[in-house]
């Protein structure tokens, strides 16, 4: 495979956030944890306001994309590899 078939098979858009996403990750998981809910909902909406504030240079779409993938990611029970 050569570096043209590698970087058409690529599917991240951003791969600027996947360089960031480990960090962020560590940031907003507390956040998905059933541990510290409350009346049963997670503190969601919390991550968002973290990543805010941790990571100014996001936009708001950015840091939407990055609490979805890690929403999954915890999902999953996985940790997301280093880039």
């Amino acid at each position: 495979m050569t570096d043209t078939d590698t970087a058409a098979s690529e599917r991240r858009g951003s791969p600027e956030l996947r360089t960031i996403f480990v960090e962020a990750y560590d940031v907003i998981r507390p956040f998905f944890d059933e541990a510290n809910s409350w009346a049963g909902h997670t503190h969601e909406h919390l991550a968002y306001r973290a990543l805010h504030e941790n990571f100014p240079q996001l936009s708001v779409q950015e840091v939407f994309i990055i609490v979805t993938a890690a929403k999954r990611v915890f999902g999953s029970g996985d940790h997301p590899a280093p880039p």
